[in-house]
This record gives C-alpha cells, structure tokens and sequence, in this order.
C-alpha cells in the first residue's frame, strides 16, 4: 500500500514536466505533466510505443521544444493526473551521489560522529569542521561516489527499512538529471549537459556508515544507501529551463508533519555546476543520469530522532513539486 500524493495549487514550476506513470495494471510510459495536473501520453505524441523518459533524454535537444510546443498546444486531450500511479521518472544507468556539500550539515555530522575519546568542546570541534570545508572548498574536491539504480523507487511508494537497518536516516537532496552526456566537462560548460532537476530523498542507515572492522577502508556506502527503495526519486522531471538558477531552492523535510530539514541552496558548499563538472572528470555521464548534490542539515542524526515504522516523510524542493513516502518496518527473516 502506498500513500496518496497530497493536492497543491501548482504541482511544479513552468509549462510542463516529465513523468513515468501507468494506469492501474497497466505498463508504464513516459508523460508529459502540465501544471493544472493533466497528463499526455508521449508515446503516443511522438508515434513510439516503446518510448520511455530515458529515450526523450537521449534525444534532448531535439525533443524539449517539441515538448515545449505539445505543453503549449491547447487542442490535445489531455487525462486527469489522479487517474494513474507515479512512478521515479526515469531509470538511470549510473547514479552520482555526493556527501558533505552543505556547510551546517557538515558541522552537525562532524558533531554527531565524535571520535571514541574525543572530549574537546562542541565549538571546537565546529571550528575544526569549517576549517575542513574552507579547505575542500578551496581545493575543489567535492565528494562524490556512486550509487545503485536499484535503489530507487517512487516518490509515493513505502520505504521499506531492513531489519538490519538500525539508524536509519533522511537526506533531502536536489538532484540533476543529465541530458546529454558529459564527460571532462568545464564548470562553465557543465549545465549545458543538465536537462532538468528532480527530488531525491538519500536515505542512509547511520549505523553502517563506517566499517568498524576495518576502520583504515572508511566508508561503506553499498550497506548504508543501497537498500531497495532507499532512493525515492520524483515525482517530476522538470526542465532546467523552468528552474535555473539553483542557487536558493528551498529544501523541506517534514516528519510526521513535523519540519525537520529546512534549507536553501545557498548553503552548498559546490553548486550544481561545480558538482556535475567534477564527476565527470572522471565518469560518462550519460542521459537520464542523477547527480545528487547533497543534503542540508537537519537530518535525524541532529535530532536525535532516526526512522521507524510507520513515519510519513513529506518533502518539497521549490519548483520541483512534492514526494511523500511511509516507512514500513521489515520483519527479520
């Protein structure tokens, strides 16, 4: 069972969005979304039945003023939205993420996360956490590593938490969504290659974070990101175009109702930009590839307060529309 998009007066910013919808028991197709919440089927529109959200991505230059002119065309009959279930929308080849990229959620985890012995006082132990930014920031070294596909799942679907999961945790995150790709590309080329912005939700079990048994390897984001359905993803794709400039989006988490993460953009440590320039000196990006830039502070480790069975995440980036997700407890087998 999953949860209901709650109504909004606009569901995202500009003309249309993309989507992957499917009627109940039907297959899945790609979408064109238009504000007012009605919804054309794009296989249909561009005579392909086999089309898919990746496959307008593949063809972006060409596709987004077609799409601009069908969103723009007020002869087409168009379905009402609440007649199918949202999907993620799209399904990527590689996923980008990325950790410590907000300035004070950095200092909260740095808080968090004392060392076994450390004594020194919190402000000095903040005070050491902005030297490390200033540092990475000036040195350019975003923090980027790969997540799984198979992660992902709806931005209205339940979040199963494993029962090995002991601390699991929220992280709002705006992500991009590459168009065309990318690879060794300047900061100032980089946006060229973003076709549009989505809402990722980077759940990550706190407790397995760290290999305590092997403490010299560092992290272990397969164990601590990778559960299936750990990314909810959606419900939007929205077009750059709609968006730009992403230097203060607001990004809201509530749980249960209750506001925990509250931040804006402005608070990255590397923006959209400088964070899709430095994966790709690396990787191919390729289309209907995620960056995800990173969460704000306010996570449940600062609270004190992880996820449990039956909580109701609602979370909200500007422009982007909403997700909401319920978490169901898995039994141990």
């Amino acid at each position: 069972m999953s949860v209901k998009p709650q109504a909004v007066p606009a569901l995202f910013a500009g003309p249309f969005a993309l989507a992957t919808l499917s009627a109940p028991e039907g297959p899945a197709f790609p979408a064109l979304v238009t504000p007012d919440a009605r919804v054309l089927d794009l296989r249909t529109a561009f005579d392909d039945s086999g089309l898919t959200v990746r496959g307008l991505l593949e063809q972006w230059d060409a596709a987004q003023p077609r799409l601009a002119a069908l969103a723009d065309d007020g002869t087409l009959t168009r379905a009402p939205l609440a007649q199918f279930d949202v999907h993620a929308p799209v399904e990527p080849r590689q996923v980008f993420q990325s950790g410590a990229n907000y300035r004070q959620h950095v200092i909260d985890l740095h808080v968090a996360h004392r060392a076994p012995g450390d004594e020194r006082p919190e402000a000095e132990r903040r005070a050491e956490a902005a030297e490390i930014m200033d540092r990475r920031a000036a040195e350019d070294l975003p923090y980027v590593f790969i997540g799984l596909p198979s992660a992902i799942t709806g931005p209205y679907d339940d979040v199963v938490l494993p029962d090995w999961a002991e601390k699991p945790d929220w992280e709002l995150e705006l992500t991009a969504v590459i168009g065309r790709p990318a690879h060794r590309v300047s900061v100032e080329e980089a946006l060229t290659h973003v076709a549009g912005y989505t809402i990722a939700n980077d759940l990550t079990d706190r407790a397995t974070v760290f290999r305590r048994d092997m403490p010299q390897i560092g992290t272990d984001w397969l164990r601590s990101k990778n559960a299936p359905g750990f990314t909810p993803l959606g419900p939007w794709i929205v077009p750059a175009t709609s968006i730009a400039p992403t230097d203060d989006l607001r990004l809201t988490l509530k749980l249960n109702g209750e506001t925990m993460q509250d931040e804006s953009t402005k608070d990255m440590i590397f923006n959209v930009a400088r964070m899709v320039s430095y994966a790709s000196q690396t990787a191919r990006l390729l289309p209907g590839d995620l960056v995800l830039t990173g969460s704000p502070a306010g996570n449940g480790m600062h609270w004190g307060r992880l996820l449990r069975d039956g909580d109701v995440m609602d979370a909200s980036i500007t422009g982007l529309g909403a997700q909401r997700t319920r978490c169901v407890a898995k039994a141990a087998s």
